[in-house]
């Protein structure tokens, strides 16, 4: 689980490469909607009811129960590994296996940045993930940044969000952390778009494809591990603190989507 207080965090959602992750959203989403019952109510009071709308978290009870049972495990399971895990492995290989995470998701960024009707976005991802599995080494260097195409996040929650699909209700997933209904939804979507899921599996296909998910979560909490050090520390109340993070770079992330109508051709072709 990690704290989003970024809008381009190295470690975005977990990997469409692993369909076990996709079932359990899934299942949690049936379950939550099943226990629609259960959601608190909206206060009277015009002030506590503006605040409750603005947090968007119906199901704040059960979502604070997760929360729990997460920073249990982040406490006696998943701080541990993150902590022997930045011990064990030398900040240049970490930030390798960051960018083989990122090249790996560059198809779903793709794919996503055409359903936004961003064809700039699309070649920039596009470009990335050519130039990055062939001279980045399958992706282990990211040469492409050098090259002046930077990375940038986009899924299908962003993409519904940027077709006006409202967020829905705020979830928190126990240890995948915070959501919402139309990201649940969007995750399911960037499984079906990530193209290795297609590739016949072999057993070798299978331990890479095992390998890499827990490589990928590992190195995300690794590089989000501080942050929540001091999220924890901190606030007065790190719950509200973490929704309030992951809502508001959501929404900056699906405005900067919107924001970015640069020509389809770069500078650099069109001056030629």
């Amino acid at each position: 689980m990690r704290a989003e207080t970024g809008s381009n965090s190295s470690s975005p959602r977990p990997s469409p490469l692993s369909r076990r992750p996709a079932l359990r959203v899934a299942g949690a989403l049936l379950g939550l909607l099943a226990l629609a019952g259960c959601a608190t109510p909206p206060p009277k009071d015009p002030e506590a009811l503006a605040e409750y709308n603005e947090a968007n978290d119906r199901y704040e009870k059960m979502n604070r129960k997760a929360f729990g049972i997460t920073m249990w495990a982040n406490k006696y399971t998943l701080r541990p590994v993150a902590k022997a895990y930045i011990w064990a492995v030398p900040r240049p290989l970490r930030n390798s296996f960051g960018n083989l995470y990122q090249t790996m998701n560059e198809p779903v960024v793709f794919f996503n940045d055409v359903g936004a009707g961003k064809s700039r976005r699309a070649g920039d991802a596009f470009v990335r993930w050519c130039i990055n599995m062939t001279a980045g080494i399958g992706g282990l260097i990211d040469v492409a940044s050098y090259a002046g195409y930077k990375h940038h996040d986009n899924d299908a929650g962003l993409t519904m969000a940027t077709w006006g699909v409202p967020s829905g209700p705020y979830l928190f997933l126990p240890v995948l952390g915070p959501s919402s209904f139309r990201d649940g939804i969007g995750y399911g979507i960037d499984v079906g778009l990530a193209p290795w899921n297609y590739v016949p599996r072999g057993y070798g296909l299978v331990t890479f494809n095992w390998a890499y998910s827990i490589m990928g979560t590992i190195n995300g909490m690794a590089t989000n591990v501080d942050a929540l050090d001091q999220v924890l520390k901190d606030s007065l109340d790190p719950y509200a603190t973490i929704r309030s993070a992951y809502q508001q770079q959501r929404k900056a992330q699906a405005a900067a989507i919107k924001a970015d109508n640069r020509a389809t051709v770069p500078d650099w072709y069109s001056n030629r």
